[in-house]
């Protein structure tokens, strides 16, 4: 693999807790019967599980409070190289719900904590300077106190450090920095709707929006479709991959394995069928993993074999 930095630049990251509960009774307390906590936020899974892959990313991201010094020690295992800039306040904390009976799965997203422009300006150099002729991926939500912006002004900064912008936000933080023209974008269904205003239930529905942002700029889409796959998108071709059989127990952080996977198999110089096959099994393979774990490069290549991949054009 090139030897080539990778940056990930998490500005509301969080601590993950799950719980696995026999059921959820209205006015009840639930006991566990297990407890997670992870670092979280995505772009912080996004090195996590490049990290799993072999590839020393750089972390960076903002934190605050004891729940920001919890963060920093759970990542520190977790991270090629940690860059956190303090403010005040408190990282927010995320929580998963993993019912028994029926298998459901309720989310809670915290708040994050106000970030101010120096705090933007500071963790923003680090994130350039480590991004510098390599990949830089901006992915996540933004807390209070950011312009909506962010993520199109660095996009066009990493092009000036010799840089390649990885861009998986919702609405219009990803639709700002599409003019930009990100290296690589990976919004779901539901985000695609959202950038070109109506439904899209079939697949081809699917492709022909995905080939339309690649032909505005975008060097690489894939688009996560859960449960039904993945479709990829580049001067190849267009491609779609079913997901394999597994049993799903956690969803949380599949969508940052698959981009973490997918970068992997772009820096290797990959055909395209296989950058999305190896995309596709990164996030099938947290996707069995209990709360919020994400995989590992083994449990991602048993699944290879599993995933057949289909040219769409």
């Amino acid at each position: 693999m090139p030897d080539m930095p990778i940056a990930t630049l998490t500005l509301n990251p969080t601590v993950d807790v799950s719980y696995t509960i026999p059921k959820l009774v209205t006015d009840q307390k639930a006991h566990a019967t297990a407890t997670r906590y992870d670092p979280g936020g995505n772009g912080v899974n996004v090195a996590r599980g490049l990290v799993s892959l072999g590839v020393h990313a750089h972390a960076c991201l903002i934190t605050g409070g004891e729940i920001g010094t919890l963060l920093t020690r759970l990542l520190a295992d977790h991270a090629g190289y940690l860059h956190p800039v303090q403010v005040d306040g408190e990282t927010r904390i995320n929580c998963t719900l993993l019912q028994d009976k029926p298998p459901l799965q309720y989310e809670v997203d915290g708040v994050g904590p106000l970030v101010t422009d120096d705090a933007i300006a500071e963790i923003s150099d680090i994130f350039l300077k480590s991004a510098e002729n390599g990949i830089g991926v901006l992915t996540g939500s933004i807390p209070p106190g950011v312009h909506r912006d962010v993520y199109a002004r660095l996009t066009q900064e990493l092009r000036k450090h010799n840089a390649r912008a990885v861009v998986d936000a919702q609405s219009s933080l990803l639709q700002e920095a599409l003019p930009q023209h990100p290296y690589l974008i990976k919004p779901n269904r539901y985000e695609l709707e959202l950038l070109c205003g109506r439904k899209l239930p079939r697949i081809e529905d699917v492709a022909r929006e995905a080939r339309a942002l690649h032909e505005e700029g975008v060097e690489h889409v894939c688009v996560s479709l859960g449960g039904e796959g993945a479709l990829f998108v580049d001067d190849s071709g267009t491609y779609y991959a079913p997901s394999p059989q597994v049993e799903v127990i956690s969803t949380v952080g599949a969508g940052d394995s698959m981009v973490a996977g997918l970068i992997f198999a772009l820096m290797q110089g990959k055909e395209s069928s296989d950058v999305l096959r190896f995309g596709v099994a990164c996030g099938s393979a947290t996707a069995t993993t209990p709360g919020t774990r994400i995989f590992t490069e083994p449990e991602a290549r048993v699944l290879m074999d599993e995933i057949s991949v289909e040219r769409l054009k």
